[in-house]
């Protein structure tokens, strides 16, 4: 039991810190790249952008897909470069 816990603990903090640390590029992120989108699969897809991650080197472009809201009335806040630690921080694209 004590075993358990304590394995817990340590992997509540490893999620914890691994979700805290921010991974800075010193270098500002190139425009957005305008896409041609797929014909819309359903009524109910919604087009998620594309973006410019960071692959360790350079920029790298994700492409747009349509994907199904998770539940009703979902929308997505796309994926976004904020200034941060004196260099450029991605903000994860997520459902609210």
């Amino acid at each position: 039991m004590v075993n358990r816990l304590i394995g817990l603990v340590f992997a509540g903090a490893l999620a914890f810190s691994a979700a805290a640390a921010d991974i800075v590029v010193r270098i500002a992120p190139p425009r957005v790249v305008v896409e041609k989108r797929a014909p819309r699969p359903s009524r109910e897809h919604v087009w998620v952008s594309g973006y410019q991650r960071w692959d360790g080197n350079a920029y790298a472009w994700s492409q747009g897909r349509w994907e199904q809201p998770p539940r009703h009335r979902a929308h997505w806040v796309a994926h976004h470069w904020v200034r941060r630690h004196g260099g450029w921080v991605l903000v994860e694209g997520h459902w609210s």
